[in-house]
């Protein structure tokens, strides 16, 4: 395993922005997989989603995946939301680093999205049912693929860093047990 911190959550759990704040802090570099995919395709992932579909989007994942687990080391990675959902990427995510689950509520995910148009699967009539929907779809897979657990509903930016940079106090290790 690579000397990398991956950041994975659904959508709006604060993987992005507590990316950039631990890269500051830890003196790292920070990759987030979605700006990684829009350079190399030349568009948004809106328009990706929009041309290509979804299952070709997911697919440029894989490929994203692939290319830094042969160039990241001593990064900050954020990965798409829905990244975790592809099965291959599973074993991809453990040979690139430590995995970080942001485990936040759908309420809180609506709280901050619910007026963000640039989220292609976000734009339905029931956003916050949409929300439901997905999350309890992947929360199982957010926490197969995880070495740590972290409940960042309630959570301040410093309190996260905290809790990455200790491995400990509000995370738990991921056994395959249920959290206490």
């Amino acid at each position: 395993m690579k000397d990398n911190i991956i950041l994975t959550g659904f959508m709006g759990s604060g993987k992005t922005s507590v990316g950039i704040r631990l890269s500051y802090r830890m003196k790292r570099t920070m990759i987030d997989t979605d700006k990684w995919i829009e350079q190399r395709q030349k568009m948004s992932v809106s328009e990706i989603f929009a041309v290509y579909g979804e299952s070709a989007f997911r697919k440029m994942e894989t490929d994203c995946l692939k290319a830094l687990i042969e160039t990241a080391d001593k990064q900050i990675i954020s990965v798409g939301g829905g990244l975790p959902v592809r099965e291959e990427n599973h074993g991809l995510l453990k040979q690139l680093g430590r995995v970080f689950y942001l485990k936040v509520s759908p309420e809180v995910v609506y709280g901050r999205l619910k007026d963000d148009k640039t989220r292609p699967l976000l734009q339905v009539e029931n956003p916050l049912e949409k929300i439901r929907g997905l999350m309890s779809a992947r929360s199982p897979i957010y926490e197969a693929c995880a070495d740590v657990i972290l409940d960042v509903s309630d959570m301040s930016f410093d309190e996260i860093l905290d809790n990455i940079e200790e491995k400990g106090g509000y995370c738990y290790e991921n056994t395959g047990n249920k959290r206490p």
